[in-house]
């Protein structure tokens, strides 16, 4: 009966050893999936794109009249009887501004010598008027103004005449321009020159009322990414990407910046996965999770 269950035993004995190897060789199937998964923090990434930005050139300055006319009688002695227009009003050439009576008892009526708009007026009913004296009327010839202002010699180069601007004025609402004039020297000190932007406005503007004009002088068309993702440091300008969910630092120059986006001239290519938000936690060689900017939200 023993020799019968020994027997028995030896024979079963190799196939449970050899189950029992196996099971030690192959590692559980949970932590083969856990060593698969994605280690490190959770990012933000997105991917670097085309697009197109606009070359704008800055000017801040001030309006002024382009052509300012002064109407005076051609003889002295005159005396104001009747006003027809005050500043503000908007005139035609030879529509009658005033009536001034004559020594010898007659009168005189002064007209518009150009169209445009009465920015200033000394009409008053009884006062002396002649050639030599005060202006009884200033017109801004054909209500065309020039918003003049500085420009850093930099920019000077990018501007030619006749370049569209659009203007915003204190006060009033944005109206459009274009370069009428650039002056041909700048300031030694402060390396600015001025530039002259031609408005025809349907609208009054106050003289000497500051405003800002934007040039487009062209655009270039790159690969961008948002601001948040460009990470200035002490070694230069800076773009993480993601490679095989690991953190790459990569130095890039930047050029043009609008809407929140940032041209990326050099260091980048389209496509390439980049940290939404750059910042100094994520280091060079850094495991993470990287999660699409569009799923993430």
């Amino acid at each position: 009966m023993i020799n019968f269950a020994a027997r028995k035993l030896s024979a079963i004995l190799p196939a449970l050893l050899a189950a029992s190897m196996l099971a030690l060789a192959s590692p559980p199937a949970r932590a083969a999936d856990e060593s698969d998964a994605p280690k490190g923090a959770s990012v933000t990434v997105l991917k670097a794109a085309k697009s197109c930005f606009a070359n704008i050139v800055e000017v801040s300055g001030f309006i002024l009249a382009r052509d300012e006319t002064a109407v005076r009688p051609e003889r002295p002695g005159l005396k104001v009887a009747e006003v027809l227009s005050e500043a503000g009003d908007t005139v035609t050439a030879g529509q009658n501004l005033a009536r001034l009576n004559l020594p010898e008892g007659g009168f005189q009526m002064i007209q518009a010598p150009v169209a445009g708009l009465i920015s200033q007026s000394s009409a008053t009913i009884g006062a002396m008027a002649s050639a030599r004296g005060e202006a009884l009327f200033s017109i801004i010839a054909r209500s065309e103004y020039d918003l003049v202002g500085l420009v850093p010699s930099a920019n000077i180069a990018k501007l030619v005449v006749n370049q569209p601007a659009s203007v915003t004025i204190v006060g009033a609402n944005t109206v459009e321009g274009k370069v009428r004039r650039i002056a041909p020297t700048v300031e030694p000190n402060s390396q600015l020159g001025q530039v002259f932007i031609g408005l025809t406005a349907n609208q009054r503007l106050a003289i000497n009322s500051s405003g800002r004009a934007l040039i487009r002088t062209g655009q270039s068309c790159g690969v961008a990414v948002p601001l948040t993702a460009v990470l200035y440091t002490d070694a230069g300008t800076v773009v993480q990407v993601i490679k095989n969910n690991r953190v790459e630092t990569k130095q890039v120059e930047v050029g043009l910046a609008s809407g929140g986006q940032v041209e990326i001239r050099s260091g980048l290519n389209e496509g390439d996965v980049v940290v939404a938000r750059a910042g100094a936690l994520l280091r060079e060689g850094d495991p993470v999770r990287p999660v699409m900017a569009a799923e993430a939200k």
